[in-house]
C-alpha cells in the first residue's frame, strides 16, 4: 500500500516484531520503490527486539527521491492488544441474537491498551478517555466483554 507525498513515498506495512524479512510483505512492497529490503529489515528487527515474538508492528516507511528512507514505528492493532489481554485467539463470530463474547476484559486493560496508544504521534493529543472510548467500541465490535 503506498500513496504518493510530493516527491516521497509513503508504504505502509504491518510486519511481526523481530522478524522482518526480505520475503513478501516487505521484499516486494520496499524493491518495487528501489529500497533494499535488507537494509530496513535489519534496522526494524533491531528496533523491534524489545517486543514479544510475533507481535504485529505497524511501520510507515517514507521512501526518498534518492531512494534512502526513514520509517516510523506504530504500537501493535488495538484488535491484536485486546486480544492478547483477553487470552483469545480471535474475536466472536456472528450469532443469531447478536453476537456471542468470545472473551472479556477489564478497564484495567482497556485503560493500559489506551496508554500504549498514547504513545503513538496521531493519538499524542487525544484524552485518555476518548481513547478509552474508541477501544470499548473495538472490544465490542470484536465480541469482547469490558467488565469493571
Amino acid at each position: 500500500m503506498s500513496a504518493r507525498v510530493g516527491k516521497n513515498v509513503l508504504i505502509k506495512l504491518i510486519v511481526p516484531a523481530g522478524k522482518a524479512a526480505p520475503a513478501p510483505p516487505v521484499g516486494p512492497a520496499l524493491g518495487s520503490k528501489g529500497v533494499k529490503a535488507i537494509d530496513f529489515c535489519k534496522e526494524f528487527n533491531a528496533r523491534t527486539a524489545n517486543y514479544a515474538p510475533q507481535t504485529p508492528i505497524p511501520a510507515l516507511v517514507t521512501v526518498k527521491p534518492d531512494r534512502s528512507f526513514t520509517f516510523e514505528l506504530k504500537s501493535p492493532p488495538t484488535g491484536y492488544l485486546l486480544m492478547k489481554a483477553a487470552g483469545i485467539e480471535k474475536g466472536a463470530a456472528e450469532t443469531g441474537e447478536g453476537k456471542e463474547f468470545a472473551g472479556q476484559v477489564s478497564l484495567k486493560h482497556i485503560y493500559e491498551i489506551a496508554q500504549i496508544k498514547k504513545t503513538d504521534d496521531r493519538h499524542k493529543n487525544l484524552e485518555l478517555q476518548g481513547i478509552c472510548k474508541s477501544i470499548i467500541g473495538t472490544a465490542k465490535s470484536m465480541g469482547i466483554q469490558v467488565v469493571l
